[in-house]
């Protein structure tokens, strides 16, 4: 980072509403750490806010219009509803608003942008960068959704370093994606979601192809060539004249997945790629001369999952643009070691085991409870899944029991509004009414929920919390009643 560029940013008082968010914290911890004044405010305290309180900024719990002053440019988030009293008393003064991804891009002007995309894999993916970029010596700065574990411990999801790269996890839900200018432009897939954003699928695929259109000249477009969406924005980029890297176990992958298989014991997998000898440039893709030829690695990953596979071949492909051999990419991943609510193991009581997992999309949650089976072995996995927003709700509701129809009970209970006002005739009945009575049912109280999947739980199986609410919470209530039950000897 240029002295010119740390100015910029010290120059001013960034006030953060809402800064407590997993995404917001990360970004004003960067501003503070670039010579920013930063302040805050939140609803309710917590780990997010103590954190950074100990590191000098300060939070004031809860927001109050009279803490906003002249001198702040406010940042927000999506989730920052327009009649917050600290943004509405913002906007009488004729106060810069800007969003996260706004504040965030300030820190990337000085730096090769990373900017990693999709419907999924967007945390994971970036936190892969992030360690694999820390592990080669490349001291990145990066701004990812989670902290992120490694064999030394974990890694806060912010960092400013002192390297030339900056790794961002760019969020298309409110198309905020689109404020970067990136050099690598990294898009795990497109399938549509966030409709009640973008208001049709054909908007949500142009927004991908104007994310595509901001990588710089003589950037990278890293796509997976396993998801129709991101290969067709793939061929289109590389028509108009893009470098294009392709990843996944399609055929014509330029990383190609040849295997992966779980490990065991733990969660973790060894996955077989195929990487080229020499990144392909435009126009050289399909041809056979020996500069295209192709090197064989051998991957350890700590992580379980075919869906994990694919982030790591995404990273390995991005580490490799940036300048490091094969071997020396497929090594460094070897040190990621999840994030905060990817499959986090969060207890082993009684040997049953309990994870936590962010998944609130169809196609996410059954990745994740494809990974659990192979985790479970021959136990079974007990999911509670919290449905996240109830316009999503009921634009997938029939894809959600498909997805949940991969474990062997699954619990469904109330929607996690967020930033949305309840919908008439939206429940998460909507979702238990295509499960077999057998297989799932609806509980309505997430406590009772988390009691009851405790209660039938058996030794060797695996109890998942699934969703991007507060359900992470219920992971604690269900060993606590794990414990009581073994404790006190009662029988399942």
């Amino acid at each position: 980072m240029t002295d010119q560029h740390r100015q910029n940013v010290a120059s001013l008082h960034l006030h953060f509403i809402g800064v407590g968010g997993a995404g917001m914290s990360v970004i004003a911890h960067m501003c503070h750490a670039a010579g920013a004044r930063v302040s805050g405010s939140d609803m309710r305290a917590s780990a997010t806010v103590t954190a950074l309180q100990d590191a000098g900024v300060t939070v004031n719990i809860p927001h109050d219009a009279s803490r906003v002053s002249n001198e702040h440019t406010v940042v927000v988030s999506s989730a920052i509803r327009d009649d917050n009293v600290e943004l509405v008393r913002a906007r009488e003064m004729g106060l810069t608003v800007l969003h996260r991804s706004q504040a965030l891009a300030m820190l990337m002007n000085d730096h090769d942008g990373i900017a990693v995309a999709g419907a999924h894999g967007k945390t994971t993916t970036s936190g892969m960068i992030a360690v694999a970029a820390q592990a080669l010596g490349m001291d990145p700065s990066f701004a990812v959704g989670s902290t992120m574990r490694t064999p030394n411990g974990a890694i806060p999801g912010g960092h400013l370093g002192h390297g030339k790269i900056l790794i961002a996890e760019a969020d298309e839900s409110d198309g905020s994606f689109l404020n970067y200018r990136p050099t690598i432009s990294v898009v795990t897939n497109i399938e549509p979601d966030h409709l009640d954003h973008y208001g049709s699928e054909d908007a949500f695929y142009r927004a991908f192809d104007e994310f595509a259109d901001q990588v710089v000249p003589h950037g990278w477009l890293i796509a997976c060539a396993d998801d129709a969406g991101a290969y067709a924005l793939a061929h289109r980029q590389e028509q108009h004249g893009r470098q294009v890297l392709t990843y996944g176990r399609h055929p014509s992958a330029d990383i190609r997945v040849l295997e992966s298989h779980p490990q065991h014991p733990g969660i973790s997998q060894v996955m077989t790629v195929t990487v080229p000898r020499n990144l392909p440039r435009t126009g050289t893709r399909n041809t056979t001369n020996p500069e295209n030829a192709t090197t064989t690695l051998t991957i350890q990953l700590a992580v379980p999952g075919e869906h994990n596979a694919l982030n790591a071949a995404a990273a390995l492909a991005t580490v490799m643009v940036l300048g490091a051999s094969p071997q020396e990419a497929a090594h460094a991943l070897s040190a990621f070691m999840g994030t905060g609510r990817r499959f986090e193991l969060r207890a082993v009581v009684g040997d049953v085991t309990v994870v936590d997992d962010y998944a609130h999309h169809p196609t996410e949650v059954a990745a994740f409870l494809s990974a659990a089976s192979n985790v479970a072995g021959t136990g079974r996995v007990l999911a509670l899944f919290q449905p996240h927003l109830y316009s999503r709700t009921r634009t997938f509701a029939n894809e959600f029991a498909t997805a949940l129809q991969g474990a062997d009970v699954a619990i469904v209970t109330d929607i996690y509004g967020a930033r949305e006002q309840p919908a008439a005739g939206v429940t998460s009945q909507l979702i238990t009414d295509n499960l077999a009575p057998q297989q799932g049912a609806y509980i309505g109280d997430r406590i009772q929920a988390a009691k009851h999947l405790a209660r039938i739980a058996q030794p060797g199986d695996l109890i998942a919390t699934i969703g991007a609410g507060d359900v992470t919470e219920l992971a604690d209530v269900i060993a606590d009643e794990l414990r009581h039950k073994f404790l006190s000897g009662q029988s399942t």
